[in-house]
């Protein structure tokens, strides 16, 4: 059921409509994954400074088996991951937004291990992987160093307008 959009802090900014669905897994509840979700969707729109007017965003929580398939029919990685990002319209860094910006989807058992693994608040990596999926949809990736170095040091601005710490900082534990 899409609810009220997330909207960046910026005046004119576009506003983005999130449509949230929690299939499986232990997620928190759909009122603060709708919470999480906004924070993350309204820095990201603020610190690009993306041109647009309205636009939708479909985030789907589930768990590593449905993530899993997913992983394995469309990049062909018989594997789970974090998330996954299907975007409705191709949409390179800087054009404003389309109507429809895509899915995003997250596994819970993956989010969670790896916020226990890198001792990260599970809320911040949450808001971490959305913004990283929704970077994706405005035709950001990783694939070469120097696309990677642009997206981290994107999804480290708008991660610092959230007081969340560099999620790439290599910390002294062991």
């Amino acid at each position: 059921m899409p609810r009220q959009p997330a909207k960046a802090s910026a005046a004119g900014a576009p506003e983005v409509e999130i449509d949230l669905s929690v299939e499986a897994g232990d997620w928190p509840s759909e009122a603060e994954l709708a919470a999480l979700g906004d924070e993350a969707v309204a820095a990201a729109i603020a610190e690009l400074g993306v041109k647009g007017g309205r636009s939708e965003l479909s985030i789907l929580f589930t768990d590593d088996a449905h993530i899993r398939t997913l992983n394995a029919e469309w990049r062909g990685k018989d594997k789970a991951t974090n998330v996954l990002s299907f975007p409705a319209f191709q949409v390179a860094p800087g054009d404003p937004l389309p109507p429809m910006l895509g899915d995003i989807v997250l596994a819970a058992e993956t989010v969670r291990a790896e916020s226990a693994l890198e001792s990260k608040s599970f809320d911040h990596h949450l808001i971490h992987l959305v913004v990283h999926g929704l970077l994706h949809l405005l035709g950001y990736d990783h694939e070469t160093d120097e696309d990677a170095e642009e997206m981290e040091a994107l999804e480290r601005r708008i991660l610092a307008r959230l007081a969340i710490a560099d999620p790439y900082a290599v910390t002294d534990e062991a």
